[in-house]
Order: C-alpha cells, then structure tokens, then sequence
C-alpha cells in the first residue's frame, strides 16, 4: 500500500515533456519581449546638415512588441547641458492620435502620426541656436518605468560646402580608359590571329596544290604515264 501510494503521489507530479517546452518557449518569447519592448529610433542616419533658414524634419518612430497604453513621449534640445522641452504628449493606444501635443518652443511643429507609429517634429526657418543634439524619448506604462530614448543630432550651417569630385573623375576617367584600352587591344589581337590563321591556312593549301603539280610533272602521279615512240 505505502509502495503504490508513493508511486501515484510521483506519477501525479511529474509534468509532461510538452508542457515544458511550452513554458520554456513562452518564457524565451515573453524575455525578448520584455528586452525589445519600447524601442525609439531617429533612423539610419541620426544627424543632418542644413543651411540657415532652412526647415528640416527631426524623424523619430517607435515600436512595440507588446503594443502601448498611454505611451508618454517628448522631445528635448540638449542646450549645452541643460535638457529644453520642446514637444509633448500622451498616445493612449495602438493607432490612435493623441488628443493634444504640447509645443513649448517657437517655430516646431508636430507632424507625426500613430497609425505609422511615427512622432517627428518640423524645425521651420532654423537659425545657428537651433543646432544639437535632440532626443525622442518614449515611457510605456506596460514596461513598468521603463525609459527608452534616442538621439538627433542637427548642425547649422551658413551654406552647404560644394563637394570636390575632380579627383574622383579623375580616377573613374582612367579606370574607364584603362578598361577601353584592354578591350581594344584583345579585339586587335584576336582579329590579328584569325587574320593569321588564315594566312597560314592559305599558305598551307598552296603548298599542297603546288606539290600536286610537281608530282605530275615528273612521273609520280597514281595515273600511268605514255611511253614516248623511238
């Protein structure tokens, strides 16, 4: 009786193969998650050179894996150390627009949208001041304070410097030419070969009509020669 009691009591805790793996998956599935679940992005290339005066776009997107609820972002100038509001606002959800976007500096405007999980801004008529550093931050109450930020780095100038290409055209020009020229000289010496060859051929052909011709001549032709009359 004890042995059969022991042994329904360890047949009733133990847990089946599959029922592991499947709680050892969704466990790896719920860590990725949790470790990629807010991730803001200004793009491939998170910087710009722009003339004075000029207006630009500071992109800036987020995604979530776990999706959103009252995600909370703004973006901020970085003015010599001191961190600037410049824009604000609530998303209360996946797709949905937020019901006002705070702008605490002059000439921005909010030209974002949720449905592309987009929140870039527009710098309109940028001036030297405007030049820094930028960051899109983003805090999804679902990450439990979570804080995920990232950067834009804007630089001012008087105009855009005109890019010397003379040595780049330069060297494609002679790489082209140098291409051009073994082209050439490949053609020139397979045409001279075939000219060749059937030079060769020729010479070939008359050596052996000009052997034929000798042969007979002197007697030595498969046919029987005429003996002459005394």
């Amino acid at each position: 009786m004890e042995t059969q009691s022991r042994g329904h009591l360890r047949g009733g805790g133990s847990t089946p193969p599959e029922r592991i793996a499947s709680c050892l998956l969704l466990t790896l599935i719920t860590g990725v998650c949790c470790v990629h679940a807010l991730e803001m992005s200004t793009g491939k290339i998170p910087f710009l050179e722009a003339v004075n005066g000029s207006t630009v776009l500071l992109p800036c997107t987020y995604a979530s894996c776990i999706g959103i609820t009252n995600l909370y972002f703004k973006w901020e100038f970085n003015d010599n150390g001191t961190m600037q509001k410049v824009a604000d606002s609530v998303i209360p959800t996946d797709h949905v627009e937020p019901n006002k976007v705070n702008i605490y500096r002059e000439r921005v405007e909010y030209v974002g949208s949720s449905k592309e999980n987009n929140i870039s801004i527009l710098l309109w008529n940028i001036t030297f001041e405007d030049a820094g550093v930028y960051n899109c931050f983003g805090k999804n109450p679902k990450e439990k304070g979570k804080n995920h930020t990232a950067f834009f780095t804007l630089t001012v100038v008087e105009e855009l410097k005109v890019i010397d290409n003379t040595l780049t055209i330069i060297i494609a020009s002679c790489v082209g030419g140098f291409i051009a020229f073994l082209m050439a000289f490949m053609l020139i010496k397979n045409f001279t070969l075939f000219v060749l060859a059937k030079i060769d051929e020729k010479n070939k052909e008359c050596l052996v009509t000009s052997s034929g011709i000798d042969n007979t001549e002197n007697g030595l032709s498969g046919s029987k020669s005429t003996p002459k009359k005394a």
